[in-house]
C-alpha cells in the first residue's frame, strides 16, 4: 500500500476547508484516511496564523516511512518549513498559443502593409511638388 499525504475537502459549496491527511492513494479524494495530520483554510489571508495547521512531528513520521505528499502539500510542507521543494521551471508558460500567434504574424503583415501604402502613397506626392 503506497502512503501519500494529500488534501481532503470539506466545508461547502464555494467555501472550502481542507485536511491534510495521510491516506491509502487509491483511495478516494473525501473518503477513508489513515491519519490527519493538518488543516489548511484558503479562505484566509495567506500571512494569518491558522491558514496552514500541521502536526509536524505526525508529517514527519509519514514523510519517514515513505509516503509521498502531493503538490500542493509539497508546497505547505516548504513553506513550514518540513520538507524542502524544488522549485518548478516552466519555460513555455509565458509563451502565447498557436493561434495568438498566427494573429500576431497577421497583424505585422498588415502594419507593414499598411506602411507601405503610405510610403507609397507619400511618394508620389513628394515628388510632384519638386
Amino acid at each position: 500500500m503506497s502512503v501519500s499525504l494529500r488534501l481532503s475537502r470539506g466545508g461547502s459549496k464555494k467555501r472550502p476547508y481542507y485536511k491534510i491527511v495521510a491516506s491509502n492513494s487509491r483511495a478516494p479524494r473525501d473518503g477513508k484516511y489513515l491519519e490527519q495530520v493538518g488543516t489548511y483554510n484558503p479562505l484566509l489571508a495567506k500571512d494569518a496564523a491558522d491558514r496552514v495547521r500541521l502536526v509536524e512531528d505526525r508529517v514527519r513520521y509519514w514523510l519517514g516511512v515513505g509516503a509521498q505528499p502531493t503538490d500542493r502539500v509539497a508546497r505547505l510542507l516548504d513553506k513550514a518549513g518540513i520538507k524542502e521543494r524544488a522549485p518548478t521551471n516552466n519555460p513555455k508558460a509565458g509563451e502565447p498559443g498557436k493561434k495568438a500567434k498566427e494573429r500576431a504574424e497577421d497583424k505585422a503583415e498588415k502594419a507593414a502593409a499598411a506602411a507601405e501604402a503610405a510610403a507609397a502613397a507619400n511618394a508620389p506626392a513628394e515628388s510632384a511638388e519638386a
